[in-house]
């Protein structure tokens, strides 16, 4: 991984807004050309125009499902389209993004003008199905390097590992819209002020806690669990107050919720492997990748629940899935305790 493109500031002060935060990094970076930069700016435009749709949703006639599948075969809500067209939309206009791969959208759309060389995966609006009960949903992103020499960008381009990824994101519109960003050195988080449109620093080299007191996992799927994710849930729920046991159970389903909860407090969120979906549920590039660089930049973990590194798995195809185990490094070890030899 390079962080030759851009780091975050040396000593930013609480308050800076998202756009100064991005430039002084900049101008602290040696070699720096700016085109990073830009393309950071040019996402966090896309999420703030994004923001200002999900906030009127209820208003605006944009509730509810377009009638159509993906090429997920989930059924598409109307803001998947309006947040997918407008990250496109967006990264098209000045030439730093060379394509995007987006969850929605079975091939990449690739820019041929452009000239930045750089890729950009992206899951427009995870957690789609809960728009309409206004539970909490979010746009995850990444960024990745592509050599315009070699030519214009294909699918190929994108099989890169996490590890090669040189940024990662997501934004929350909860009760308050962040957005938090990583280049893998420190995480930061930053909050929308809508009286002036623009994400203000509010969360300063955040730190995963090497240990939390809750787990977070659809436990409708219990029938489908292994033998060591059962076992693990026991565990997990046993009273032991040496142990400081049991765990709290929190699980929203959607999946950026949970997995903000998760980075603030500590704890766990595994999506693992089950009989429906022996090889996992969640998309390797689109939602594993982003959230397990952020995780291990804030001193936290991701693996597949049987010790490989998510940032360390190979893509063999654009939508490739993959069971995700995430959050405090011990509370990951824990799980792998029961599953790694499965």
């Amino acid at each position: 991984m390079s962080y030759a493109s851009w780091a975050p500031p040396s000593s930013p002060q609480q308050g800076v807004n998202l756009e100064t935060f991005i430039l002084e990094g900049m101008l602290e970076t040696e070699g720096a050309t700016g085109t990073f930069t830009a393309l950071l700016n040019q996402i966090c435009l896309a999420t703030k125009l994004i923001t200002s749709r999900v906030r009127r949703a209820g208003l605006s006639d944009l509730l509810g499902y377009t009638g159509e599948t993906n090429v997920q075969g989930e059924q598409v809500q109307k803001l998947d389209i309006i947040a997918n067209d407008l990250l496109i939309n967006t990264l098209r206009r000045q030439g730093h993004c060379s394509a995007l791969a987006s969850e929605e959208l079975a091939e990449p759309v690739v820019f041929p003008h452009a000239s930045g060389g750089y890729l950009v995966v992206t899951d427009p609006l995870d957690g789609s199905s809960n728009i309409d009960v206004d539970i909490s949903i979010g746009t995850i992103f990444g960024v990745l390097r592509h050599d315009l020499k070699t030519g214009p960008p294909t699918t190929q381009s994108f099989l890169q590992k996490g590890r090669d990824l040189v940024a990662a994101g997501y934004v929350i519109y909860g009760s308050s819209t962040v957005l938090v960003l990583t280049t893998g050195n420190g995480v930061h988080g930053f909050t929308w002020d809508p009286s002036v449109g623009e994400f203000f620093l509010s969360h300063n080299n955040i730190r995963t806690p090497s240990r939390g007191n809750t787990y977070s996992i659809n436990e409708g799927n219990t029938s489908r669990w292994s033998p060591g994710v059962k076992a693990w849930n026991e565990y997990i729920k046993s009273v032991d107050p040496e142990k400081n046991l049991p765990y709290g159970a929190r699980y929203v389903g959607s999946m950026v919720a949970d997995a903000h909860r998760t980075l603030l407090r500590g704890g766990m969120f595994a999506y693992p492997a089950d009989t429906k979906s022996p090889g996992g549920k969640l998309r390797l590039l689109y939602e594993a990748n982003p959230f397990a660089m952020i995780f291990e930049a804030a001193g936290g973990k991701a693996t597949n629940g049987n010790g490989t590194n998510i940032l360390d798995i190979k893509p063999t195809e654009l939508h490739m899935r993959v069971p995700l185990v995430l959050g405090s490094t011990e509370d990951v070890d824990t799980f792998e305790s029961f599953t790694k030899n499965e």
